[in-house]
């Protein structure tokens, strides 16, 4: 007989799905001989396993984290000098996935996230991140060309072609996210025009020659469209123009560059409209009328139509920025990144990370389309320290997350040059100065261990401090103690407190407890012992034991989920029609007159 498949899913499985521990909440604790600069600053970096470290952000992060960039080991085989990344397919997906739920977690809903990854493991990254984020939620995938970076040297030996590509899927939390910021790439227009069989923007309209108005007609709203007829013009060549002032064709781009164009057949109802409110000359016509959307919405702004046919004129200035020295073509960023130079980046930083970093300009792209001043990033494979040393220079808050010894040998050197106004990377073209700081934290270790007859008990590493602050986050409460009443160690609401002791709790103590209390609130109390019987003795105060109240609820004493990370060796309507003719002159130039001419 068939199997009914109506309630079964896609998706992808391997060894031990399903069977993942529950990991612990750990606490941080800022190391201030690591922490640099500005003492109020939020920014956190973080040494310890990256998955604990996660989930201790969890309680305090969740749905804060605009964008999160990651750059996981590739578990190619290959042990690189600081990650040693063949690890088991299935251990790899494994601990891939656990990260992924935390990191969709702490993202806010209109968040984003980018992996970068090469081929080995990246078509079953995107099956993962479909389920783990929804199918829904893929927005793409960035093919990015590279050089000697990880996982893209080497090959070519043997029946495999050299890898020199690498993919980053990006991936929105839900559907709030709606979309990037529009970025471009500039290529000098000399060096675009070689590399181009078919550059269009080969004519000048050298004079407009007479404009008069010659009608109007109504845009799809009912709003004027003035028309004017332009007698007289003229129209040369580049290449004309050129031989006739014996200069080079790129010298008459510069001197001609607000009047060179190319024509475009855009198919809007605007030029359907001009069409049949003119008449069927062989000439120039120009409009004047204000957009409904579009960058040049309640702007009025002129457009031109050329020849019979009233094909769209487009301007090379539209497309374009210049100098006094050069133009530049300007390209709107797709998926195809083959602008990243991979040839400083030994030097970026001042860190020594062979194959391992990352251009700082790949960051900047990334927080340029995705992300605003101020917004908070998170990397929790920082590495040599290349996401949070972008993010520091760009003005977002970040966290980064790192297990090996790099964090102390990579990572602090090279943020505190940052702090200090270092000037390598993306340094000069953003002008940075330096300034700001950063905290370092640590991991803390686990509350519980086992001692030598397999009893657990509360680590010895635990002062009253950080216990009351563990057994905050073990409960989710927010740990926040009253400046004046002792037992107000943290709240889950405003009249619900919790309370850690390491002393014996007596009847005495608890009645003189209850009698500070109000009527409306509420006390938890974790002691690690009591007086028989007094757990019932008040409605509004539970009494727990530490550690029996926490054993079954997480794994204790377990401190490595890593990736095998190791130290160092040391409609017909106007809006549409705006949109077609915008992008078809792609007026990206900020051109406050909105003028043709």
């Amino acid at each position: 007989m068939k199997q009914n498949n109506k309630y079964q899913k896609l998706e992808l499985t391997w060894v031990g799905k399903g069977e993942e521990s529950q990991l612990e909440p750990r606490i941080l604790i800022e190391s201030p001989e690591y922490s640099y600069g500005d003492k109020e600053s939020q920014n956190m970096m973080i040494h310890g396993d990256n998955l604990l470290a996660l989930k201790a952000l969890e309680q305090e992060y969740a749905g804060k984290v605009k964008c999160i960039y990651i750059d996981p080991p590739y578990n190619t085989g290959n042990a690189f000098e600081h990650y040693d990344d063949g690890i088991e397919h299935s251990i790899w997906l494994d601990l891939m996935s656990q990260r992924l739920k935390i990191l969709k977690t702490l993202l806010k809903e209109d968040g984003v996230i980018f992996i970068q990854l090469d081929d080995n493991e990246g078509a079953y990254l995107k099956v993962l991140m479909d389920e783990v984020f929804g199918r829904n939620n893929y927005i793409n995938t960035i093919c990015i060309k590279t050089k000697n970076s990880s996982g893209a040297s080497g090959g070519g030996e043997d029946k495999r072609l050299k890898k020199n590509i690498e993919f980053i899927f990006v991936y929105s939390k839900s559907e709030e996210f709606l979309k990037f910021t529009t970025l471009y790439e500039e290529i000098p227009l000399n060096k675009y025009i070689d590399e181009s069989s078919s550059f269009a923007y080969n004519s000048v309209l050298v004079d407009e020659g007479s404009k008069t108005y010659f009608g109007s007609t109504k845009d799809g709203s009912g709003e004027e469209i003035k028309i004017f007829k332009h007698t007289g013009h003229v129209i040369k060549s580049v290449a004309q123009l050129s031989r006739e002032e014996q200069i080079k064709p790129i010298e008459i781009y510069k001197k001609y560059f607000d009047r060179i164009y190319t024509l475009e057949n855009a198919q809007t109802s605007i030029r359907t409209r001009v069409m049949l409110a003119t008449d069927n000359d062989d000439t120039f016509y120009s409009i004047e009328y204000v957009p409904i959307s579009g960058r040049n919405k309640g702007r009025i702004t002129q457009i031109g139509f050329m020849g019979r046919t009233k094909r769209l004129v487009s301007f090379l200035k539209y497309t374009c920025t210049k100098n006094n020295k050069e133009i530049f073509k300007r390209i709107k960023v797709g998926t195809l990144w083959t602008d990243m130079s991979w040839s400083a980046i030994a030097s970026e930083g001042s860190v020594d990370f062979p194959q391992s970093k990352k251009p700082e300009k790949l960051i900047s792209r990334i927080f340029d389309m995705a992300t605003n001043h101020g917004d908070l990033v998170l990397d929790s494979f920082l590495g040599s320290g290349t996401t949070a040393a972008v993010a520091h220079k760009m003005g977002r808050r970040y966290i980064g997350i790192e297990l090996g010894n790099h964090a102390y040998t990579h990572c602090v050197p090279r943020m505190q040059k940052v702090v200090d106004g270092e000037q390598g990377g993306i340094s000069k073209a953003i002008n940075w100065q330096g300034g700001g700081g950063f905290k370092f934290y640590e991991l803390a270790p686990s509350l519980l261990n086992q001692d030598e007859y397999g009893n657990w008990i509360i680590s010895k590493e635990y002062n009253p401090d950080m216990l009351a602050a563990a057994m905050a986050k073990q409960e989710n409460f927010v740990y926040q103690p009253d400046a004046v009443i002792y037992w107000k160690q943290g709240k889950s609401t405003e009249k619900d407190f919790i309370f850690t002791t390491t002393q014996f709790v007596s009847g005495e103590m608890l009645d003189k407890l209850h009698n500070e209390l109000a009527e409306d609130e509420t006390l938890l109390i974790c002691a690690t012992s009591f007086a028989k019987g007094l757990e019932t003795r008040y409605s509004n105060i539970k009494l727990r034991k530490i550690p029996l109240m926490l054993l079954g609820r997480c794994e204790f004493g377990k401190d490595d989920y890593s990736l095998n990370i190791i130290n160092l060796p040391t409609v017909e309507d106007d809006s549409e029609d705006d949109e077609v003719i915008e992008d078809c002159i792609d007026n990206t130039c900020d051109n406050n007159t909105n003028e043709l001419f």
